[in-house]
């Protein structure tokens, strides 16, 4: 099979394309045939391992874990949506034929490639029925993210709600999401995408480059800051007393399952929950994919054709 192979840390030239073995399923696995997966800021990172600003043990013990000269899995790629070919003789979830969304595991990455094996206990679900594979693979990283903030900080209908950054993967679910929960939304993004953030229910928008959202005379419950580049403290006076702030960059690590998945799916299918796909690239085409995700200007998902 082909698969892009990251063979040293360094820039987006470091992908190549090459022949591998395709995998076979064990008794308690999956085959799937990738159709689409996704390029985030996070695949970015791990490419090039560029760990600046962590602090120093962190940046040791990362270092560790993927590999101290080069990517212990060469094989990169975190989300797919595709089509399951075979199952190992102990599965009971999953069939053949089966179209499913799935993060590949923890350190194990895999979604470079035309084919991958995984658990059936994994964090996979059926993939939503009105959406191709390329639109489905752009729901879940911005997705679970977004729903597990949201619901940790205990987002309630009526409440104002502030979403920094509503135009990247993160944002503009969580704009959605927020949404679904009958929050009013206001969304700062940048001057091209004001329009597109209206469009997926905001009820106010912000241009962040022509005007200081924190200026305003408007408080907000909850201000979830969806790219980590602004403060709590910048936002203090724009925070009611009891206000929750959140930031993907300070806020801990997302926890999810195959559960929260399912709730997705119910969103896309219920028509509460869109994609938003900024650009779609072939497989052999990822290293020009990586280097537009690096600019860090992307809107919605950048989705890679597999299959």
């Amino acid at each position: 099979m082909k698969a892009m192979v990251t063979t040293k840390y360094g820039p987006p030239e470091v992908l190549q394309l090459q022949q591998v073995e395709k995998p076979s399923p064990r008794r308690h696995e999956v085959l799937i045939k990738i159709h689409a997966t996704t390029v985030e800021s996070g695949d970015c990172r791990a490419r090039s391992c560029n760990l600046s600003g962590v602090p120093f043990l962190q940046r040791v013990l990362a270092r560790l874990v993927l590999g101290i000269s080069k990517p212990r899995n060469p094989i990169q790629g975190l989300w797919l949506a595709g089509e399951i070919e075979a199952v190992g003789k102990s599965v009971t979830k999953f069939k053949p034929g089966d179209q499913v969304v799935a993060r590949t595991p923890d350190l194990k990455f895999g979604a470079y490639a035309q084919f991958t094996c995984q658990s059936e206990k994994s964090r996979m679900a059926l993939k939503p029925a009105n959406l191709s594979f390329e639109e489905a693979v752009a729901i879940p990283f911005g997705g679970v993210t977004a729903l597990y903030f949201l619901r940790k900080h205990g987002i309630q209908r009526g409440q104002n709600v502030l979403i920094y950054g509503a135009s990247g993967a993160v944002g503009v679910s969580a704009v959605q999401i927020a949404n679904s929960f009958e929050a009013k939304v206001t969304g700062v993004c940048g001057t091209a995408n004001l329009g597109m953030v209206k469009s997926l229910g905001a009820d106010a928008v912000m241009d962040y480059t022509q005007e200081d959202f924190t200026a305003g005379h408007a408080s907000f419950d909850l201000i979830f800051d969806c790219v980590g580049k602004i403060s709590r403290a910048r936002c203090q006076n724009i925070l009611k007393p009891e206000g929750k702030y959140i930031s993907v960059a300070t806020s801990g690590h997302v926890k999810f399952g195959a559960d929260d998945l399912m709730v997705l799916k119910e969103l896309v299918e219920s028509g509460k929950l869109k994609p938003v796909l900024d650009r779609t690239y072939r497989l052999e085409e990822l290293a020009e994919a990586h280097r537009y995700v690096d600019q860090g200007h992307k809107r919605g998902s950048v989705v890679i054709q597999v299959s």
